[in-house]
This record gives C-alpha cells, sequence and structure tokens, in this order.
C-alpha cells in the first residue's frame, strides 16, 4: 500500500483519540470541583496521552524519529492547551506533595486512576489495530502484549535511569522558567524543549520522561525486568522531577544577576 495512506490512518487514529477524549473531558467539565472530577480529568488524560503514543511508535518504526518529533511536538502543545490543571504525570504530584500544595491521599489517588487510563485505553488501541486498514498495522495488536513486545533500554539500568532523571529536571526546569517569564508562545518553547529531551534520550533509555507513559508503552516488554523498569521510568524520573523542585530556587535567584550582566554588556557597547 502507498505510503501517503499509511501515514494518513496514523494520524487518523491519532486525532479520533485527541476527539474522544475532548468529548469525554466536556462530559466531565460540569462536575463541581472536587477530588472525583480531578481523577476522572487525569484518568482521561493519560488514556490519551497513552493512545496517541502507541500510535507514535507506528510512526517512528515506519517514518522515523523525524516524523515521531513533529507529532510529539505538535502533540504536546495540544496538551497543554487542553489538559487544563491535569498533567497525566505522577511526579508533578510528588512535587506538589513535596512542597505542601497537595495530600498524600489526592497524589495517591491521582496517580493510581493515570496509571489505570493508561493501561485500560490499550483496548481500544488493540482494536483498531486489528482492523489492519494499512501494512504497518499488521500484527501490531498483538505486538504490545505481555512478553511480546521489545523494551526500548539499550543501557544499563543505572544509566537508563540517570538519563530519565537528567532529562526530567530539565524539562521541569525549563517549564518553570518558562511559566515565570510568560513569554508568548510559551507552550510551543515548552514542547520544543520536551521534544528535545524526548529525542535526545529515544536511542537510550526511550526517552518516555513520564512513569504512566512507559508504563503503559513498555511494562512487562522483554529486555528488563519489572524491577528494573521501575527504577528507570519511576524513580529515575521522579529523582529528576524532584531534584528540579530543589534546584529551582538557585535558577530563579540566578536569573537576574544574569539580566543584569546582559544589561550592563549592552550598556557598554552602546
Amino acid at each position: 500500500m502507498a505510503l501517503v495512506p499509511c501515514v494518513l490512518v496514523s494520524l487518523g487514529y491519532i486525532v479520533l483519540y485527541l476527539f474522544v477524549a475532548e468529548l469525554l473531558r466536556r462530559l466531565v467539565d460540569p462536575l463541581n470541583p472536587c477530588l472525583l472530577k480531578s481523577a476522572l480529568l487525569e484518568a482521561i488524560a493519560a488514556a490519551e496521552m497513552c493512545s496517541t503514543g502507541f500510535e507514535l511508535i507506528i510512526v517512528a518504526d515506519n517514518y522515523g524519529v523525524t516524523a515521531y518529533a513533529v507529532c510529539l511536538f505538535l502533540l504536546t502543545i495540544w496538551f497543554s492547551d487542553h489538559w487544563g490543571e491535569a498533567t497525566a504525570c505522577p511526579y508533578n504530584h510528588l512535587e506538589d506533595c513535596a512542597q505542601g500544595f497537595m495530600s498524600k491521599t489526592e497524589m495517591l489517588v491521582r496517580t493510581v486512576v493515570e496509571i489505570l487510563g493508561g493501561l485500560a485505553v490499550f483496548r481500544l488501541v488493540q482494536l483498531l489495530w486489528s482492523i489492519e486498514i494499512t501494512e504497518t498495522h499488521i500484527g501490531r495488536s498483538h505486538s504490545h502484549v505481555y512478553d511480546v513486545c521489545t523494551a526500548d533500554l539499550t543501557v544499563p539500568v543505572l544509566t537508563g535511569a540517570a538519563i530519565e532523571g537528567v532529562a526530567t529536571l530539565v524539562c521541569r526546569l525549563g517549564s518553570r522558567l518558562i511559566a515565570l517569564k510568560e513569554p508568548h508562545y510559551g507552550s510551543v518553547i515548552d514542547s520544543l524543549v520536551s521534544t528535545t529531551m524526548v529525542v535526545l534520550a529515544f536511542d537510550t533509555s526511550g526517552g518516555y520522561l513520564n512513569p504512566v507513559l512507559a508504563t503503559a508503552l513498555k511494562f512487562g516488554c522483554r529486555g528488563h525486568t519489572p524491577v528494573e523498569h521501575f527504577l528507570v521510568y519511576w524513580v529515575g524520573a521522579s529523582l529528576g522531577s524532584l531534584a528540579s523542585v530543589y534546584i529551582w530556587p538557585y535558577v530563579k535567584e540566578a536569573i537576574p544577576k544574569a539580566e543584569v550582566a546582559v544589561e550592563t554588556d549592552s550598556k557598554k557597547e552602546d
């Protein structure tokens, strides 16, 4: 089958997942603000992220990392503009809990529903893949079943954990800096930073930078044990996220000094 129709099918599936998630969000939005509403929105966001993540694997395998990066970049912008307070990412809640902004109970509830949303959505993905409209989906409905799929980790476990941690640290510091400066097209810049970190880690740890995404897409796959998966994608990313909480005050303090130095140099040149 021609290349273009195959690409269009993958893009069509991604758009379908976005549409269904947006529809579900609109059904939940009228609810009064409460933990139940927050949990439902987190589950929807996680399902949306993981369903599109499954299709991005098809894109990467068949059309290369560049096509994958472009799709991821656009999806990240979409998520930023449509998720509201939902994050579909456990270490965001861990950060809030560490800073006293969220209770341990709420952190746990949000994390659990994110995992459930990410795992449950594979049934929909599997159903669509089983139709096998294009050759890129042939056999895929069983390729991500546990003990059949292949892990993305190509480096030692501790190295993979360090890569996920450092990349997550950079992303979280970048997000804080963008939130502080509020530049035009902030969501675009944030997406560019996160996509860059994902691509840089793509051939080593897989560049998931999100425990729920990694678990939904790769937990139980051949190539590492469940404990190794946990160390790389949960411990590694979470430590990087927590590190950003404690490093950020120093970065924030250094920003005005750097700006003053730049202004001084500019005046000297004038």
